[in-house]
């Protein structure tokens, strides 16, 4: 994607008032970007800084992301950017102990979410034959992780999404790639951290140990590190890559031993 010189790029992130969107946003803003983020957290939105545009959705409520497109298309006139960062952990068992419910939400979340940003943004990329596209998907979208069975199965529909929009983009000069971070530092993993500890009956830093022993550099990484990765993506640097799946992750080697 080309952009001229003094021409600001049009981001929209979703979930992006807290971790990674935050780290997303706040990188693109320091490249000179407008930024649009969404989230469902109002209180989170609310310490936003005053210049980014901002609504509080639900991602899979279709309607209000219809709204929310027809308002930034008001506003901006188009998109350059979207990156589609919104999914939740869900339920952390054993598959027998899932409930329909439970998986349900973390699909919807985690793959339809991106879907419904998806589809309203294609028709916008062509028009103007440029843009990028950035889905958060996982390493759990590249391998199998014992009881995050919905997790799981949503992070990899999202790399098929991808692959998906990249094959029916290109032809427009619009590319797709995902994002598949490593167990990120954070409030959100600590909460995974402490689910897991309880089901294996192990401490906290024991499953933290286990979770960074999994990649070869031995290490979390940050929610600056993803938002990098986001960047360059969506950066000329990048114009011919497209379709690709990107670990950010220190390079996962056996991601069971923290199981």
């Amino acid at each position: 994607m080309m952009v001229e010189a003094g021409i600001r790029q049009r981001v929209l992130i979703t979930a992006g008032a807290v971790g990674i969107g935050r780290a997303i946003a706040e990188a693109f803003v320091d490249q000179g970007a407008e930024v649009w983020v969404v989230d469902v957290d109002e209180a989170s939105l609310a310490t936003c800084p005053p210049d980014w545009h901002r609504n509080c959705l639900d991602v899979t409520d279709e309607a209000a992301v219809l709204a929310l497109f027809q308002e930034l298309d008001r506003t901006w006139g188009g998109l350059d950017v979207l990156c589609a960062n919104a999914g939740i952990a869900g339920p952390i068992a054993p598959v027998e102990e899932i409930s329909l419910a439970d998986w349900r939400r973390c699909v919807s979340v985690s793959l339809e979410g991106a879907f419904l940003f998806a589809r309203q943004t294609a028709p916008m990329m062509k028009v103007q034959r440029s843009g990028a596209v950035v889905l958060t998907s996982s390493t759990a979208g590249i391998f199998g992780f014992r009881h995050r069975a919905p997790y799981v199965a949503a992070k990899w529909g999202v790399i098929g999404l991808m692959k998906t929009l990249a094959s029916e983009l290109g032809p427009f000069n619009v590319r797709a790639n995902a994002i598949c971070p490593g167990p990120v530092e954070g409030n959100r993993m600590e909460r995974v951290l402490e689910k897991e500890a309880l089901i294996q009956q192990r401490t906290r830093d024991e499953i933290y140990a286990g979770y960074a022993a999994g990649a070869s550099m031995r290490r979390f990484v940050t929610a600056q590190d993803i938002a990098g990765m986001a960047v360059f993506l969506a950066s000329d640097a990048a114009r011919l890559v497209s379709g690709q799946v990107i670990a950010v992750d220190g390079n996962t080697e056996n991601p069971e031993s923290s199981i």
